[in-house]
């Protein structure tokens, strides 16, 4: 499958995170919530893995980098966006905060790694910026207030979001996908589930919409999201794949135009077209330099590849 699809698909089930948030904050805790889909997920992975025959690691250093992915991206950063989002923050502005996450990405992360950020990307890192702005502009226009603890708390999970993207690129693809999914959502629950325990009350009611919700959180994000950002991350530089981000909050609200009713202004059309640029823009440039990789020996592969 070409990553074109693959990035489309990834945009659309990271979006529908958004509408699943606004439907079970109704009716559960966001920390109990996360944990029982931890739950789920590493069964169903572990299953997944263990009917493919798929390797577990060996190596406790496996195991560590594993975990500690998964205790960034799904634990810190999930857990994050979801108490903010329940605890007064709208989604807008969440939207907003993750919006820095490429900005972020491509000024400390990808250099890092080794990964060259040309003058065509940052364009399209600060145009997608602006689109994003402009798509969650009505909501911002509609917020009275802004809790404090809430804001710091997305903008936490947001660092915890780049430094995760970070180590899954430096360990690499070594693990079966399956395999490494089961142990990432084995590091989040680790980190989830004691707090939620101290912090909240463990509401979960049973409806049809909570489970509703959470089996698609289980299938649609954690398995299919989840698994699409791994194979992303490993095909291509972090500074691109983080760009995608750009694209949640358009597409979050073509859903909620579809689904729930909201309107649409022309500002936020203008947005999501701002946003398609600025990640057009960020995803077609050069060959990104792999860790240790020399910059003659990068040069003379890019020319190849032209």
């Amino acid at each position: 499958m070409s990553g074109g699809v693959l990035s489309a698909l990834w945009v659309f089930l990271w979006a529908s995170g958004f509408i699943v948030a606004g439907v079970s904050r109704q009716h559960a805790d966001p920390l109990t919530f996360l944990a029982l889909r931890y739950v789920l997920s590493i069964a169903v992975f572990g299953a997944l893995a263990r009917a493919a025959g798929a390797r577990w690691p060996r190596s406790g250093r496996a195991w560590r980098d594993a975990l500690i992915a998964g205790a960034l991206i799904q634990g810190l950063y999930l857990g994050g966006v979801f108490w903010a989002m329940w605890n007064g923050l709208p989604a807008g502005v969440a939207a907003l905060v993750g919006g820095l996450q490429p900005l972020l990405t491509a000024a400390i992360v990808a250099p890092w790694l080794g990964e060259r950020v040309v003058a065509r990307q940052w364009l399209g890192i600060a145009l997608g910026f602006g689109g994003v702005a402009l798509v969650v502009a009505p909501a911002l226009g509609r917020v009275d207030g802004i809790p404090p603890l809430a804001l710091a708390v997305a903008f936490g999970a947001m660092l915890a979001f780049t430094a995760g993207t970070f180590w899954q690129k430096r360990i690499g693809a070594a693990l079966d996908v399956r395999v490494g999914a089961a142990i990432q959502f084995v590091g989040a629950l680790v980190l989830t589930a004691p707090v939620a325990v101290l912090i909240e009350p463990g509401r979960f009611d049973g409806s049809w919409p909570v489970w509703g919700a959470m089996l698609w959180c289980v299938f649609g994000l954690s398995i299919g999201a989840t698994s699409l950002l791994m194979v992303l991350i490993a095909r291509g530089a972090v500074s691109r794949v983080v760009a995608l981000l750009y694209l949640v909050p358009p597409a979050a609200a073509l859903m909620a135009f579809a689904l729930l009713g909201e309107t649409m202004t022309p500002i936020q059309i203008a947005g999501m077209a701002l946003c398609a640029i600025g990640v057009l823009l960020a995803a077609r440039t050069a060959p990104a330099i792999t860790p240790g990789d020399h910059p003659g020996r990068a040069a003379a592969r890019q020319q190849d590849a032209a």
